[in-house]
């Protein structure tokens, strides 16, 4: 049996949907090599598999498993104090290769596990510090959390509270700044100037420049800071900040920049000369964004508009909860709209009614269909397939929606396109899965058919071009894929005992 061979059975046998736990368990084994690794990291697995993982010795095995998007992450809760701090900023970051467009979050005794850890792991590799950065990027912490930390019990988790100042209510500021731990009260002050227009003033020269933008986009503005801003041409933040002045915003919504006006024409807080003015503007766009949303308006409002505009039919951007949404009536109202934007601000809410999701599904608008296609939970399948064969770009979003139809695709079998035939080539529902197609993925697809009898599958596990396919189907009876193991894992070279570094998780 060549090595080529055994690695296309390993890899089959691991995505197996039908294997059993003692099936996969065995590919734990340091004998089957990187199979059990992206078995552990790449797939949903049975509690036996997961159990099995986590207690594993082999960093590779465990770091894998803690990067999974597809297990219930409440499982994976201990590896939030496994021994190696690799394997928790593993599980604190999530997975990356590639990142999905909607994390799923981690569940909130993970994360206070992380946020009040008092080390890094037994191994000392990284600080309890680095590992909780690792969180705050990964998308991983909901948005409930956050609102429930500035009453948390724990105070470390109110002092971390305190990091998002301004998403706190005025009650909420206050009890942290009143706080009975002396080391909440003390974050709280730290974080209190955000709010206070002279102290950003003073603060913002010892502010790193990538943070510049955000402090001017989003802190109260002295006087003498709009007009630094003005004279240095760093007006920009401003036309999103909403503790710009008045008589700031009226300046900028006069500003020669077109981009800067368009901004402001967006703003809710526009007085009624200005709205006037910009519906007229010279520039197209301008009038655009003043005439598209009508009065009175709403910060949540104009940053869901926000969100939509300019992005274009092949965006994929992260997909995360915003801090404040409009009213479900601003919604409907939006998918009634005659302004195909509004229609898509409206088809990117996934609360959107089903009646409005059918109405919305069969709009003329393409960017219409996507956005619902991707976001809202209601999208029809075959809106979803729609999307699939015509906007490659969405396809591994689309493939991980619980939506998707497994069936209705044999249609596509001759597509030219060889990921849409692949597609095509694994409904369990076409007569002939195409195991000679040209295209290795169509192939592949094919051979995994569950169409497929046992009997057919003993011809294509020997084909390279077929056996990994072969090795992955459902139909694959369990004992047989016992003696594929048994030929691999007994006929395994073991590679010398990695060290340290070469076990860490990729």
């Amino acid at each position: 049996m060549s090595d080529s061979l055994r690695e296309l059975w390993l890899r089959g046998i691991a995505f197996n949907p039908a294997a059993p736990s003692d099936v996969l368990i065995r590919l734990l084994d340091r004998a089957a090599g990187e199979a059990g690794q992206l078995m552990c990291e790449g797939r949903d697995l049975p509690a036996a598999v997961i159990d099995a993982a986590l207690r594993h010795p082999a960093m590779a095995i465990r770091g894998r498993l803690a990067r999974n998007q597809h297990v219930d992450p409440a499982q994976l809760a201990p590896l939030a104090t496994d021994p190696s701090g690799i394997i928790r900023a593993g599980l604190a970051g999530g997975s990356r290769h590639p990142r999905p467009r909607r994390v799923r979050p981690l569940p909130d005794d993970i994360l206070v596990t992380f946020m009040t850890a008092q080390d890094g792991g037994e191994d000392g590799m990284l600080t309890e510090h680095e590992i909780t950065q690792e969180l705050s990027f990964s998308r991983q912490i909901p948005l409930s959390f956050y609102r429930a930390m500035a009453g948390h019990e724990h105070p470390e988790i109110r002092k971390r509270a305190t990091w998002r100042w301004q998403s706190l209510t005025p009650a909420q500021r206050e009890a942290l700044l009143d706080d009975p731990d002396p080391a909440v009260r003390e974050a709280a002050q730290e974080s209190s100037w955000e709010l206070d227009a002279e102290a950003v003033e003073a603060q913002l020269p010892s502010i790193g420049s990538h943070s510049k933008s955000f402090v001017l986009g989003t802190c109260a503005l002295s006087p003498a800071l709009v007009e630094q801003c003005f004279a240095h041409d760093t007006v920009h933040p401003l036309t999103w900040n909403r503790h710009t002045p008045a008589d700031a915003v009226a300046r900028l919504a006069r500003h020669p920049e077109p981009k800067v006006r368009e901004m402001i024409a967006a703003r809710p807080d526009l007085e009624p000369d200005l709205v006037t003015e910009l519906r007229e503007d010279p520039d197209e766009v301008v009038r655009m964004r003043a005439r598209l949303h009508p009065f009175p308006r709403t910060w949540a409002e104009y940053w869901a508009i926000n969100r939509v505009i300019g992005h274009g039919p092949d965006c994929t951007c992260p997909i995360t909860e915003p801090d404040t949404e409009p009213s479900p009536e601003w919604f409907a109202a939006c998918a009634a709209s005659e302004k195909p934007v509004l229609r898509r601000v409206a088809a990117s809410w996934p609360g959107l009614p089903a009646e409005l999701v059918e109405t919305l599904a069969r709009d003329n608008d393409e960017e219409v269909r996507i956005r619902l296609a991707c976001l809202h939970p209601l999208a029809p399948p075959h809106l979803l397939l729609d999307v699939f064969v015509t906007r490659p770009a969405h396809r591994p979003h689309l493939l991980t929606l619980p939506n998707f139809p497994r069936t209705g695709r044999t249609h596509l079998i001759n597509h030219p396109d060889p990921e849409v035939r692949a597609l095509a080539a694994a409904d369990p529902t076409l007569p002939q899965p195409p195991v000679q197609d040209t295209d290795e993925s169509v192939r592949r697809a094919a051979a995994a058919n569950p169409i497929l009898t046992p009997e057919v599958l003993e011809a294509l596990l020997p084909d390279p071009r077929t056996a990994e396919g072969a090795a992955a189907n459902p139909s694959l009876p369990v004992p047989r894929m016992h003696a594929l193991l048994d030929r691999c894992l007994n006929s395994a070279t073991l590679p010398p005992a990695a060290g340290c570094c070469e076990t860490m998780p990729a």
